[in-house]
């Protein structure tokens, strides 16, 4: 009696979130990357379902936790089908675990020579491709950590290794969860924002289901800024290193912690009076709290990094992480239309100074953003986060759907809502593929313009129109 009640009172809820684990299942065992008329298809459904499920449920806390999880373990058995990265993760970690650095050889490396250096070396190989296999690795230690965890408990199945790596991005994703929600009370702000976050169709797929450790970092992330908003500004600088040591993106917002430990002294934050306790309150001292947390961040950071020193590890991680600015191009903005100057202008692709010079351009922007912004409550600095992620993002030579991930996470603490438009219309980044198996190789770039002509205007729109969240 007691079920029959509680499925009438949320029949709707329970058909829409019924129907998403159907599209889901679809997705996750019988779709092929080329099929793209099923992949928009579903992947709008899904948006959809997703968007009328928290319309719906906004007061249901408990029904939209429980939805995000089930969603989440329709995956458990599924190889990813849009990515090929997680085999590298594989290699990663099994090569640590038979005594070898995975930043001093390539894959290609030991094929060419006919070495197997891990099991199941040849079948990991053409699984992450030529691209992927002739390049060192450039994931970070704690992520190799996670790789090293896949490897020892799944001993010699590559299935085993992806479900292992699903389960960490899954508890990551709900550690998300709980300092997300209590970040979010803390701030005043309804606690059903994390969902626009946790249930949104494009992090299930692309974390959960083509496993990118984009949500380990972003659990780290989250869970150091809640620590920040509550002054445990040295607990919060070891979470960050961790962060950072997951995905190095997070070294892109130090900058702007500045204004937040440095404040004029009349300086008082109305309903945030409370960020203050425990915080410097001279400048003198402040500008130490700063220095300091800098360092343990530093120091730490450098410190996951210790056992794979060498002076070999420096020069091939230098550049491995240069590729993505210099000679990697995929569903880039900006720097596309750059391109086109230097084909008009030059005669040919410029890649190789575009970008350098985008990444100064980057670095600039977020140097005025702590210099000239607030940046002194929690909000502002999240603010000021989501304009450097974003400016980031849009000056980038490669973009791939992932990465927008973070962009996501932060503007759930913001009024902005352009990122949660991209992370609906990114599925068009993949139909960028669609030229592949004709003569003609490149981006279908109708599809690219399409998908940053709205995400531009709904950015430019938010920017000109609408007022920011009250701080």
């Amino acid at each position: 009696m007691l079920n029959t009640t509680v499925f009438k009172r949320n029949k709707i809820s329970i058909l829409l979130a019924l129907a998403s684990v159907l599209f889901y299942f679809t997705f996750a065992y019988n779709l092929v990357r080329t099929d793209y008329i099923k992949l928009v298809t579903l992947y709008i459904a899904l948006f959809f379902l997703f968007y009328k499920l928290i319309q719906i449920n906004k007061k249901n806390i408990k029904f939209l936790t429980y939805t995000a999880f089930v969603f989440r373990v329709v995956f458990i058995f599924a190889i990813p089908n849009l990515s090929q990265d997680f085999y590298r993760f594989i290699w990663d970690g099994r090569m640590i675990l038979e005594g070898f650095n995975p930043y001093l050889f390539t894959p290609e490396s030991f094929l060419i020579q006919n070495e197997l250096p891990v099991f199941q070396a040849q079948e990991l190989y053409a699984g992450m491709g030529n691209l992927n296999g002739s390049h060192f690795s450039n994931y970070p230690p704690l992520n190799q950590l996670c790789f090293v965890i896949a490897g020892l408990l799944s001993g010699q199945s590559i299935l085993g290794s992806a479900i292992v790596l699903r389960l960490i991005i899954i508890a990551a994703d709900f550690g998300t969860l709980y300092f997300g929600r209590q970040l979010l009370e803390k701030l005043k702000l309804p606690a059903h924002h994390i969902f626009w976050y946790l249930l949104n169709p494009f992090i299930i797929i692309e974390l959960t289901g083509n496993l990118h450790f984009e949500g380990v970092m972003i659990f780290f992330l989250v869970w150091s800024l809640y620590l920040l908003h509550n002054s445990r500004w040295k607990q919060a600088a070891v979470v960050f290193a961790c962060s950072v040591a997951v995905k190095l993106i997070p070294l892109l917002f130090l900058p702007l912690f500045f204004k937040w430990f440095v404040k004029p002294p009349d300086y008082t934050p109305g309903d945030n009076s409370k960020l203050l306790s425990g915080r410097a309150k001279s400048r003198p001292k402040a500008m130490m709290n700063l220095f300091t947390f800098y360092v343990l961040i530093g120091l730490i950071t450098l410190t996951f990094f210790l056992p794979f020193y060498s002076s070999t590890f420096v020069t091939n991680y230098a550049q491995t992480v240069g590729l993505w600015f210099q000679k990697f191009e995929f569903n880039a903005s900006i720097y596309y239309l750059a391109r086109e100057v230097g084909y008009w202008v030059r005669g040919y692709n410029e890649i190789a100074v575009i970008g350098k010079v985008l990444p100064i351009i980057v670095i600039l922007f977020v140097i005025s953003l702590a210099v000239f912004k607030r940046n002194k409550t929690t909000i502002e600095l999240i603010t000021s986060m989501v304009f450097a992620f974003s400016i980031y993002l849009f000056l980038s030579t490669t973009v791939h759907p992932w990465y927008i991930a973070t962009l996501l996470i932060l503007s759930v603490f913001t009024n902005y809502k352009f990122p949660l438009i991209w992370s609906l219309v990114i599925v068009l980044s993949y139909l960028a593929y669609i030229n592949l198996n004709s003569a003609d190789k490149s981006e279908n770039l109708w599809f690219i313009a399409l998908e940053y002509g709205i995400v531009f205007s709904v950015f430019l729109y938010e920017l000109l129109k609408k007022k920011p969240i009250a701080y």
